[in-house]
């Protein structure tokens, strides 16, 4: 009998109950006042929009935005850019919650560094940041340029403020950062100042401490402040004065830095031409009280004062010592600078030879936790520690480090984690004690848009979807100022395992269920079906969706096309003919917009409905696939027809393992007397409103149904006023042990006989065909091969009825039947087909006719215990 005749006839029952899915509803972008919902702004002067709100997929355009919004115990993470900008800082934070502006600074260059500042030539004198009057702020890693005679950092009138490894250039004015206005509490740490006059603590400033500080030709200036310190500093002045303490500045501490006033080359450093203008250590009379300078290491060849303390001036060290009672750790040498270029963060080490290594007041106030590069303390095994406390702080901004070895392990799936859970692990060797981690790393995960900055070690992390995922990471010793050129990238390739529902109607054109009006698809036209969460999985955490898609009442021949939004659109799903309802179940996967795409690829009109069926995520069941076995077929002896409206029970026990949680099996009406639905649902439930197979009297139908188990059965449901025969094989099992989990790859077409542009050969009687399978690279690591293809399989063209077999490459062809067809018809059906020799799958043309083949591969199984 002619299907496409009688399919005219069949009808998918109606209903108004709700399903899984649901439509989205679009919604405001949420203000930017709603501060309270979360603890990270985002800004990207690159990638982003004038109406974004600050996420990270959707940051804010100026770091002044960002600024405006940002609340207590919040930070604003700026991406790498350039950033012609003045930014006010307008908004405090509290003590024990500040606010903190960061910049994400990528390794080495300087397109990969958060520059701030409208730059020299600009009209006007603005700084790159200002904080005024407020408190409890941090900047952090910002390369900051002042505009006109502007510092490039003004901190007015407020109260513990933190600059912490901010790179400070200004052309023209007094101070690359001044601090002024009766500041109080405010720390300038790891800092970096380019050449300039440095930085300026000006009257009325309390308590301020600059730490674990670079100085290149430019000094720090400190005017009626009391109470500064500047603590593990390293300046090189270029002939001017290192350290200037002027005016009314009582009980300044100067401890464990390095001063470099002479000129020439750093090893070789010579005597300046006006040597009185390069005094290391300037106190005014009205300073030096309660002030004290001690542990600092000082080169003597500019040939100008070591100190000037009061009135008068030392040009030696003893004399200093015995007229003050101060600089008893002092040391007057060369101190065996290294000027390390780095690109826009330059930095000076010292040599191992250095009189600095391990001779630090490690007690001193104001000690840097670790050193400009944000590496620890070090015990150079080699020196003798001269130093106070611990005994091995070296003097200046950059701890001496020895040599270490990194083990940088590729990633690998977590033990006891879910199948979308990974660790990634580097260490580090080093003989020299330490007081803390050495090294950082760089790391992005693949699924992440920002680079993120740790300690080494191993991380965790779970990915949203399965897929070949990848790590990416670079190691540096000197917190990114040098690099190497391309990051280390290993990935893998995971899975994801399976959770079957209760099938639900989620899509129904007729009855408006999903969000689309209650009127047919037109044309060529798209129907998008927002994933909404599922069981409680957030829908960025679904892998991929099976659905069984119906396609019904269409006016002309055609096809629907199931796609993920965003992905690509080159398979076929559900094949029709004007008047016929066909279903076939879909695996499709989800990607970053959580929507399925349906496409009516017709020029007539058609109404679908979608049934899901169950989903992919982190958790769920494994998969295991068996050669077809047939496991139930009323046409055998002893058996019998489905009365009508009857359902029965399918006993799978035995033949599936304990625990199995659904299982796949190809499901085939023939024979029926009148025209009606299969419907197959879990054992010992209600029979649901959705359906697995449309038919019309005297037709031979199949389509695979992926359905849940319980206490090791199914039941069938023939849903008509006529008898049918039923046959069921089975083809796999989720659960009771099974390993593998599904990788969406597709839709991806890996197969079609009729060539790019109608070239092909149609499959000839009798015969088969291999097909390799598709499958993902994991680019560093072993590959792991697939156990098991996802596809649709479509019968186009054929000039003779016949059915087509898909098996194992290597195993024996079954006598299961994957898709039924008639002769000039185009017919389809899903399979799980286990994929053997070759990565291929063999497909049987059990037909006296030719006819070509169509393979939409949806994705593929792999063993997560391999």
């Amino acid at each position: 009998m002619n299907r496409s005749v009688l399919a005219r006839f069949a009808l998918v029952p109606l209903t108004v109950g709700a399903g899984l899915v649901v439509p989205a509803v679009p919604s405001a972008a949420a203000p930017a006042s709603a501060a309270a919902a979360t603890t990270e702004w985002y800004v990207d002067s690159a990638n982003c929009s004038n109406d974004g709100d600050g996420s990270a997929s959707s940051p804010f355009c100026t770091v002044s935005r960002a600024a405006d919004v940002v609340q207590p115990g919040q930070t604003v993470l700026v991406r790498p850019g350039d950033y012609r900008e003045s930014v006010v800082i307008t908004r405090s934070g509290t003590e024990g919650a500040p606010i903190t502006f960061r910049a994400v600074n990528g390794p080495g260059r300087s397109t990969t560094v958060v520059k701030v500042g409208k730059r020299r030539g600009a009209n006007g004198n603005e700084s790159a940041f200002t904080l005024r009057g407020v408190h409890d702020v941090v900047l952090d890693g910002f390369l900051a340029f002042g505009e006109g005679t502007a510092e490039a950092v003004l901190v007015d009138g407020s109260s513990r403020i933190t600059l912490d490894r901010l790179v400070a250039s200004e052309y023209d004015a007094p101070g690359a950062v001044r601090i002024t206005g009766a500041s109080v509490g405010v720390t300038v740490s790891r800092g970096a100042f380019r050449p300039g006059s440095g930085l300026m603590v000006d009257p009325g400033v309390r308590g301020a401490l600059v730490t674990a500080s670079t100085f290149t030709q430019s000094g720090i200036t400190v005017r009626d402040a009391p109470g500064t310190k500047i603590v593990g500093n390293t300046l090189e002045t270029d002939c001017t004065v290192a350290v200037d303490v002027t005016g009314t500045s009582p009980g300044v501490s100067i401890r464990n830095n390095i001063l470099e006033t002479a000129t020439g080359p750093l090893s070789d450093a010579v005597a300046c031409e006006v040597p009185s203008e390069a005094t290391a250590i300037a106190v005014s009379a009205g300073s030096v009280a309660q002030s004290v300078a001690d542990y600092n290491l000082i080169e003597p060849a500019s040939g100008g004062p070591l100190y000037r303390w009061g009135a008068t001036e030392y040009t030696n060290l003893p004399e200093f010592v015995a007229a003050t009672g101060h600089g008893a750790h002092d040391i007057a040498a060369t101190p065996w600078l290294r000027s390390t270029d780095a690109y826009d963060r330059p930095y000076y080490e010292i040599a191992p030879n250095s009189p600095a290594v391990d001779s630090a007041d490690a007690t001193a106030e104001g000690v840097s936790r670790t050193d400009l590069l944000d590496n620890p303390h070090t015990d150079d095994p080699a020196k003798t520690n001269t130093g106070t406390g611990s005994g091995y702080h070296d003097r200046g901004a950059v701890e001496a480090q020895g040599p270490v070895t990194v083990k940088e392990l590729p990633i690998r799936r977590k033990a006891g984690g879910t199948h979308l859970d990974v660790t990634a692990e580097l260490s580090i060797t080093t003989a020299w004690t330490t007081d803390g981690p050495l090294g950082k790393v760089s790391r992005n995960w693949s699924d992440e848009s920002n680079r993120r900055v740790l300690p080494l070690g191993s991380e965790d992390h779970r990915f949203p979807r399965a897929g070949r995922v990848c790590e990416a990471h670079q190691v540096s010793l000197n917190d990114f100022r040098q690099f190497r050129e391309t990051p280390a990238t290993t990935c893998l390739v995971l899975g994801a395992a399976y959770t079957p529902v209760s099938p639900k109607r989620v899509l129904d054109t007729r009855a408006g269920i999903g969000g689309y009006p209650t009127v047919p698809i037109p044309p060529n036209q798209a129907v998008t079906l927002p994933i909404n969460p599922l069981n409680g999985v957030p829908e960025k955490d679904v892998s991929a969706v099976v659905l069984n898609v119906t396609a019904t009442q269409p006016t002309a021949a055609g096809f629907l096309q199931v796609y993920p939004e965003g992905g690509p659109a080159n398979s076929s799903s559900v094949n029709f003919v004007a008047g016929e309802t066909v279903p076939n179940l879909v695996t499709v996967a989800v990607l970053k917009y959580s929507a399925v795409v349906i496409v009516n690829k017709s020029s007539g009109t058609v109404h679908v409905v979608a049934d899901l069926q169950g989903y992919y995520s982190a958790t769920g069941s494994g998969f295991r696939s068996v050669a077809p076995l047939r496991v139930l077929d009323t046409r055998d002896a002893g058996n019998s027809t489905f009365a009508p409206n009857t359902g029965r029970t399918l006993d799978l026990t035995g033949r599936i393992p304990s625990g199995t949680t659904a299982v796949v099996l190809n499901m085939t009406v023939t024979g029926p007397t009148t025209n009606g639905v299969l419907t197959v649902h879990p054992y010992g439930s209600a029979v649901p409103t959705a359906s697995n197979l449309n038919f019309v009297a005297g037709q031979t139908i199949p389509n695979l149904v992926m359905v849940p188990v319980v206490d090791g059965k199914v039941s069938i449901q023939n849903v008509s006023s006529g008898r049918t025969h039923v046959i069921a094989d089975l083809s796999g099992w989720f659960g009771g042990g099974a390993t593998d989990v599904f990788v969406p790859y597709g839709p991806r077409r890996i197969l079609d006989t009729r060539g790019a542009a109608g070239e092909g050969w149609p499959q000839p009687p009798f015969t088969s065909s291999g097909v390799p399978v598709s499958y993902l690279d994991s680019l560093n690591n072993m590959a792991p091969k697939p156990t098991a293809v996802v596809a649709n399989l479509t019968v186009t063209a054929p000039t003779r009825a016949g059915v087509l077999t898909a098996h194992p490459n290597g195993s024996v062809q079954p006598t299961a039947s994957n898709v039924n067809y008639v002769a000039g018809e185009t017919a389809s059906n899903h399979a799980i087909v286990g994929v053997g020799e070759g990565e291929n799958i063999v497909l049987f043309n059990n037909s006296s006719g030719y006819t070509h083949l169509i393979v939409d591969q949806a994705g593929y199984f792999i063993d997560a215990a391999s």
